[in-house]
């Protein structure tokens, strides 16, 4: 069972090896999705400040049922964030909006802020103050492990130059037909596991027929074939979803793409365009010709 599968941080701390994404879910629902995901089997929940549902998945973890130490939860510190102070209070912020004594890892959401995306600056300095803060928390038990998201090269290079701690995960946009194979080779390269985010490319890529072609040879849809290529990548994917039996078609994972077929979706034709999602930064046009 896709449940019970587990990677081995770099701390030596285990995360489930499918997690449950929880971008664009509202505060007011979350709590009640977070619960259906865990009676399902989802015990990997992954939110962020910038979602504005803290409070709702917090809720959910309390009362699903579950006992706290089965259950881990990712969230992120807000981009816009570069200076040690304002980390420091944002963590705690997190730790108060969630109602939880620890958050199992915490990263920041991106290099830079948001409405500066991939224009040059990679504010180095600003980064190595939120990771300060971000390694204090940890060392003081509120939080177990500490990473990022949306990071290149150079930007992860400036945190294990001049950070004490490396960071335990990348989380970046990963899926058919957009697989940033150098930054993954890169990543595993210092024992850093990556997260795909958008494993179903934002549902842009649910529809084409060539991937769908692939998919029928095994007899399950285009969604769980995109879920299980990021898992015989070695990436941990993050779908996500507000509907029960969607929740549990993602898990029904457990078959294997063979080799070939892998082979064929790493070169399958890539995104040119995420439809609405095209406006958030990571899926646009700047970003994705890095």
């Amino acid at each position: 069972m896709i449940f019970e599968q587990t990677y081995q941080l770099n701390n030596g701390v285990s995360v489930p090896s499918l997690g449950f994404g929880t971008w664009m879910i509202d505060d007011a629902r979350a709590a009640q999705v977070v619960r259906d995901a865990a009676d399902i089997g989802y015990r990997h929940f992954d939110t962020a400040q910038a979602y504005g549902n803290e409070a709702g998945v917090g809720d959910g973890l309390r009362t699903c049922g579950v006992p706290r130490d089965e259950l881990f939860v990712t969230t992120k510190l807000d981009a816009g964030i570069k200076s040690f102070e304002e980390a420091k209070k944002a963590i705690d912020g997190s730790l108060e909006t969630m109602g939880l004594e620890t958050i199992d890892m915490m990263i920041i959401h991106s290099p830079q802020p948001w409405d500066q995306f991939r224009k040059g600056e990679h504010f180095f300095d600003g980064n190595l103050q939120a990771w300060r803060a971000l390694e204090e928390a940890l060392q003081a038990g509120k939080l177990r492990a500490i990473g990022v998201s949306n990071f290149e090269a150079l930007d992860i290079d400036n945190i294990l130059d001049h950070g004490s701690v490396p960071p335990a995960v990348n989380q970046v946009l990963a899926h058919v037909a957009n697989t940033p194979f150098d930054l993954v080779e890169y990543c595993e390269s210092r024992d850093i596991l990556v997260e795909a985010y958008s494993p179903m490319g934002h549902g842009e890529i649910l529809d084409r027929p060539d991937i769908r072609a692939i998919a029928d040879k095994y007899g399950v849809s285009t969604a769980q074939l995109c879920i299980r290529y990021c898992l015989q990548l070695g990436l941990l994917p993050l779908p996500k979803t507000g509907t029960p039996s969607h929740m549990r078609a993602n898990a029904e994972v457990g078959f294997e793409i063979a080799a070939d077929d892998m082979d064929a979706l790493k070169t399958v034709a890539p995104i040119r365009d995420y439809g609405e999602a095209s406006s958030f930064p990571v899926y646009g046009d700047d970003a994705r010709s890095r």
